[in-house]
């Protein structure tokens, strides 16, 4: 589901089973990312899909990229995967003025 950066925010700060899912290249993500978030990069392809594979699918599953386009992608990919709740932030990190913080 495509939400926008209010919603996803707001929604994600209030669900207990929230996971945060930066599927960006591990270049992106270095240069910033949102508190708490797991990075599996998309481009990876079936390397993507084992990853996500090992996600518990009964989390709720909030996505981002830069634009929005490859978090798309991936809430349809873990869909197919059986993944039950995810949430597309539209406009991704190009867009986004919440927190921000660099990985450890």
């Amino acid at each position: 589901m495509n939400i926008s950066q209010e919603q996803w925010w707001s929604q994600l700060q209030e669900d207990e089973n929230a996971v945060i899912l930066d599927v960006r290249t591990e270049d992106e993500y270095n240069r910033g990312m949102i508190p708490g978030a797991k990075n599996i990069d998309i481009y990876k392809g079936q390397g993507f899909i084992y990853e996500v594979e090992e996600l518990d699918k009964t989390k709720n599953y909030y996505v981002y990229c830069q634009a929005g386009m490859r978090s798309a992608k991936a809430c349809d990919v873990m869909g197919q995967l059986g993944f039950d709740t995810t949430y597309n932030l539209i406009g991704g990190m190009s867009e986004w003025d919440g927190p921000v913080e660099l990985p450890e």
